[in-house]
Parts: structure tokens; sequence; C-alpha cells
């Protein structure tokens, strides 16, 4: 179902290409990944009673954020969002979207990424930003955590400080280090009320989660 202020038949014909995009993404980043994010945007957005209009834009924006993607180790992954904005432009010209929402929608895409860390001031890039790192957190966000690691083929945890008790967290040699170094400091990162608030659980959960780990390999922390 389409969300509020979007033609049904532009989404259908948007969500169809954006699906065959994600086609060959890694599991971090596919299809489910985008769904996630759009369900996550309209309850932000539907939360902050941001209107008819910003929903639509910000729903398009969540469903086309992964157009286009690169490589968390490629050199040029913090820019992908810049040129994902670009193929986002293309289609919605293509599909004959309304022109109102292009630059908004356009603009959320660009500036959505956590390693890009740009803090935007529109309400819909915020809305995106926050709806995209929710899907960082909880167990979906370990489970995308561990599928990148595997993906990246970085060990699971530094042996003899898994827990980064005593040294910076290194997410680009060991896997575990990803949740101190981006993970527990996206609650601080969203914007709005609503969105801290679904954060909440999730964060619960992972210091549950390294609760039990640290019972089962020990390691300062």
């Amino acid at each position: 179902m389409s969300p509020r202020g979007v033609d049904p038949d532009l989404w259908r014909r948007l969500a169809a290409e954006a699906r065959a995009r994600a086609r060959e993404s890694e599991p971090a980043h596919d299809f489910f990944h985008v769904e996630r994010v759009v369900a996550n945007a309209l309850a932000i957005a539907r939360a902050e009673d941001a209107g008819e209009t910003s929903e639509a834009v910000v729903a398009v924006a969540a469903l086309l954020h992964e157009l286009f993607t690169l490589p968390k180790s490629h050199p040029d992954s913090p820019s992908a969002g810049d040129v994902c904005a670009e193929h986002a432009r293309a289609l919605l010209a293509q599909e004959g979207a309304p022109a109102g929402i292009v630059e908004p929608v356009c603009a959320a895409i660009r500036d959505h990424a956590f390693s890009k860390g740009v803090v935007p001031d529109a309400l819909e890039s915020r809305m995106l930003q926050d709806a995209d790192r929710l899907d960082a957190l909880g167990a979906i966000g370990l489970a995308r955590m561990w599928a990148t690691c595997a993906d990246m083929k970085r060990p699971f945890y530094a042996p003899d400080d898994p827990f980064c008790a005593s040294r910076a967290p290194d997410d680009k040699s060991w896997g575990l280090d990803h949740v101190f170094k981006k993970l527990l400091v996206v609650p601080e990162r969203l914007h709005l009320t609503s969105s801290r608030a679904l954060a909440a659980e999730r964060v619960r959960f992972i210091h549950a989660f390294l609760d039990q780990l640290r019972a089962e390999i020990g390691g300062a922390g």
C-alpha cells in the first residue's frame, strides 16, 4: 500500500525498480532493508505529525535510498549518497513523479548516510537519517553488522580486548568494534523524539547481547 500523498501506481513502479536494483545487494543493504527503512520513516513521520507532503517525501526517499550503493570498504563510500540521489532524480523524472517532491527526496537521499556526517535542516532529511539509523540498532542491526563483517572477511572480535576497554574501536579490523564505533553512538545522533523512543528498546537489546557475549568469551569492558 502506498503512503499518503503518493499515487499508488507511481509507488508500485518505483518499488519495482528499487527491488530490481537491490537484487544483487548484500544482506545489510538489500530490499528487505529498504522496506524496513520505509516502515521506520512512516512510523516517525506519523508520530511527529509531519503532514501528508512530508510523509510522501520521506517515504519515497526511503524507498529509493539504496538505488546506488558502494561497498563499505570502497574509498568513495561516503559519497555514494550523492550518486544515489542523481539516480533517484533520473528515475523520478522517468516515472513522472510530481515536480514538488523531487528536490526534497534527492536532498534527503544525498545526506542520509551516517558516514557522510551531515546534519540536515529539512525535516524530511532528518526523518530519513533517523529511519535508516534505526535499522542499525537492535536484533536486525546486529544481524546486519555480522553480515557486513563476514562480507568484508573480518574476525568477529579482537581476542586481546574484544570490548574496546583500553583501545579505540577499529571496525576496519574487528567486527564487534562496530558496536562501539557506530551502533552505540547512533542514539545521540538521532534528531527526533519519536526516533529516540523507538531506539531505546533496540539499544537495550544491544547491551543485553554484549552482556551475553562477555559471559561467553570473557574479556575486559
